[in-house]
């Protein structure tokens, strides 16, 4: 199984790509990162292009690598009105594409993604990012945070697949 994590973003929309063995809970190495990167959109460009490219990149991520599941970061809380406006722009295009794409999606709130990378839900940033560092053994943490929490909602979405899976 392949799961499409994504931190959304009009500026910068983080993604990372893992795979699931087998029985990835009993074995280590169980979650392997296939690719990771940001898509970025320039600040002078309209809003409508801006989203046009988030849209056309996403469905070359999807065609390259068939994710089984996306798993994206929810809205959450924001002091600045004018930045929630463009993250749920680009989240609406972001779920637009998995449906066009017949792609289940997962979402996750920035604090149930550190509850279940870390078992506690106020951890700072630093701790999520080595535990997933630790759990998709990666030699070094990617430099862009938006990538970092990409692949922790990347694994946040095959767990809960996997337990839901189980639970049935």
């Amino acid at each position: 199984m392949i799961v499409l994590g994504i931190d959304p973003g009009t500026a910068t929309t983080g993604y990372g790509l893992i795979k699931i063995k087998q029985g990835f809970l009993k074995k280590r190495g169980g979650m392997v990162c296939l690719d990771y990167g940001l898509i970025q959109t320039s600040p002078s460009s309209p809003t409508p292009e801006r989203l046009k490219k988030i849209n056309n990149e996403l469905n070359k991520i999807m065609k390259k690598y068939q994710p089984n599941i996306m798993a994206v970061e929810n809205l959450y809380f924001f002091k600045n009105f004018k930045t929630v406006i463009s993250v749920a722009q680009a989240g609406g295009v972001i779920l637009l594409t998995a449906a066009k794409n017949k792609i289940p999606v997962e979402g996750f709130t920035p604090l149930q993604v550190k509850a279940i990378i870390t078992k506690n839900g106020w951890a700072p940033k630093s701790e999520v990012q080595e535990k997933v560092k630790k759990i998709l053994r990666l030699k070094t943490l990617p430099k862009s945070d938006d990538i970092a929490d990409a692949l922790g909602i990347a694994i946040c979405g095959a767990l809960r697949c996997f337990s839901s899976k189980k639970n049935k």
